[in-house]
């Protein structure tokens, strides 16, 4: 009977605007949550009724239903926040995080460190990055994300980087170098910090002396009281490294030679520690000689000069960067990578499985993530000290839900319309 057809299609209007409604609702109460993405209602309606066959035309609709709650992807907000290890995504990617079920997938980068130094999400699940050897050069190991032990180990100095002008001035052998009296033997002197194999600092003194051909020759001497057996008698400095340098006529660095070190330190350092002296990019090696040392007609100075030794050191602090890149300073000096973050990327986000707690997972219509580094391959680009908020639009909401609470009316009027006709085909029989 085509009364009750009536009543049943406007059950199943009320049926899907109430669960339209539940979709706002669930949006309107994660207005506050870190990274949500807000889902919307997507109603089909119910195969109709053919009045004359396959013919078309002629159909009666047997009422709606919900075809799909797709999520809305559209980017949220990014905000700052003071906390170093706030991370927000601007873009498609997703974090990746491990735990006792599995990997899982989210866009809340409200991470922190727990009591055994690896970097949690809210859940206690395991941020993934790939890590970072002893050296600070970000690997491709994906794994968990962690911070460093609160001591770092001494590094022995290997090589030292001089950038000076010689003055082309000098008389050439108008000085011949005395370890005795090397302040006042030498054409010019500077001293460099290098670290024995236990973190301690030493001083480096180098001399410099011109000869013949534009030809000069260093001598590296230490504290005589910091090398085993001391200095010579009657000196206070002993030597440690020697070498000599040639340059063109036009004052580049032609070659480079260091005879062999001998730093032999007190105090149970390693012996015979081999540091080279590196001066720049001399010709003879194949470089051009314009990096580095040179030979000028102006007074003889030093320009620039580092080393790659360290002593012992506490970490002072722990941050991250724009491309997702986990540091720790150190109270020595030194500044270390220690792992980076890395983002997924799937062909149809929308597909992902929603398990609470911000958490996604993989389903098989999302496809395989791709997994990298931010700002490649669509993934996104991250922001330090900053979190993505959720992008659901209260004003949107509201009218959403207006409209499907009045749609949910309209559908009951149906119903009690539908029954006042079928309480007048009862009264017939009267």
């Amino acid at each position: 009977m085509a009364i009750l057809s009536a009543m049943w299609t406007g059950v199943s209007g009320m049926a899907a605007q109430g669960e339209a409604l539940g979709v706002t609702a669930d949006n309107i109460a994660n207005s506050n949550t870190t990274g949500f993405k807000a889902s919307r209602a997507e109603f089909q309606d119910v195969m109709s009724r053919s009045l004359k066959g396959n013919d078309g035309g002629n159909q009666l609709g047997r009422g709606v239903r919900i075809g799909a709650v797709n999520p809305l992807l559209s980017q949220g907000s990014l905000d700052n926040t003071d906390r170093s290890t706030d991370l927000g995504i601007n873009g498609q990617g997703f974090f990746q995080v491990k735990g006792s079920e599995g990997v899982n997938y989210t866009r809340d980068g409200s991470f922190h460190f727990d009591k055994n130094g690896f970097l949690v999400n809210n859940d206690k699940q395991r941020v993934q990055g790939f890590s970072a050897n002893d050296k600070g050069k970000i690997e491709s190991k994906l794994g968990d994300i962690k911070s460093p032990n609160a001591l770092v180990n001494a590094t022995a100095t290997s090589a030292v980087k001089l950038d000076l002008n010689l003055d082309s001035r000098n008389v050439a052998n108008s000085k011949t170098f005395d370890p005795k009296d090397p302040y006042k033997t030498s054409h010019y002197a500077t001293a460099v910090e290098i670290y024995d194999s236990q973190g301690d600092k030493h001083v480096l003194n180098v001399f410099f002396n011109k000869g013949e051909n534009r030809e000069w020759t260093y001598h590296g001497m230490i504290d005589g009281k910091e090398m085993e057996g001391g200095a010579p008698s009657g000196q206070q400095l002993a030597q440690a490294v020697s070498g000599k340098l040639s340059f063109t006529e036009e004052g580049l660095l032609k070659s480079q030679e260091q005879a062999e070190s001998s730093f032999n330190f007190v105090g149970g350092a390693k012996q015979n520690q081999a540091v080279k002296l590196n001066f720049g990019d001399d010709i003879m090696s194949g470089g051009k000689g314009v990096a580095g040392t040179k030979q000028f007609g102006k007074d003889s100075d030093i320009i620039s000069w580092n080393q790659d030794g360290a002593s012992a050191g506490m970490v002072t602090n722990l941050s991250f960067n724009d491309d997702g890149i986990l540091s720790a300073s150190y109270s020595n000096g030194q500044v270390l990578d220690l792992g980076q973050i890395v983002l997924a990327k799937f062909e149809n986000p929308e597909a992902l499985l929603k398990i609470g707690g911000n958490l996604f997972k993989q389903s098989r219509d999302a496809g395989e993530p791709s997994i990298g580094i931010p700002r490649l391959s669509g993934r996104g680009s991250l922001m330090a000290k900053s979190l993505e908020r959720s992008n659901v639009d209260l004003a949107g909401e509201f009218v959403t839900m207006i409209a499907n609470q009045r749609a949910f009316q309209a559908n009951s009027k149906a119903i009690t319309t539908s029954d006042e006709l079928m309480n007048e085909v009862i009264q017939l029989k009267r």
